[in-house]
């Protein structure tokens, strides 16, 4: 496996652990659901190994990535039935291959717009969290 030493994701450090928290691990990533929950039920899917770009993958591995993001696009969906899923695969910054997945809300923060990145608006209790993991957990 490839990783890097600057990377929050191959690392899995501090500054990881202040911002998501590690749900379990997928096909071939591993599921993160991310402190802020302006929407709730929001995670990101991190492939496994430090890699910049989807088509950097090779097909077979490319193809079970997509799995995963499917599959927890799906899991959010059925858990907490938001009126779309958004996702975004932006990284920058931050050169790991990883993909936020993002239930939208009707009426609801940014319904309608573009999910900022870390808007710094809602953060739960440790119960919160892992009540919201358990569920997600449960539709896997």
């Amino acid at each position: 496996m490839t990783k890097a030493p600057d990377c929050i994701y191959c690392q899995r450090n501090q500054q990881q652990k202040d911002i998501m928290i590690e749900i379990c691990d997928l096909q071939v990533s591993t599921l993160f659901l991310f402190k802020e929950q302006s929407h709730e039920g929001r995670c990101i899917v991190a492939y496994k190994d430090h890699v910049k770009e989807l088509f950097d993958l090779p097909e077979a591995e490319r193809n079970a990535f997509m799995d995963d993001v499917c599959r927890v696009a799906k899991a959010l969906n059925d858990t907490f039935h938001p009126a779309k899923i958004n996702m975004g695969m932006y990284a920058d910054t931050l050169a790991h291959l990883h993909v936020h997945i993002v239930p939208k809300y009707e009426g609801g923060f940014e319904f309608g717009g573009t999910f900022e990145m870390n808007p710094k608006r809602t953060y739960l209790t440790d119960e919160q969290y892992a009540a919201i993991i358990e569920k997600i957990k449960q539709s896997l």
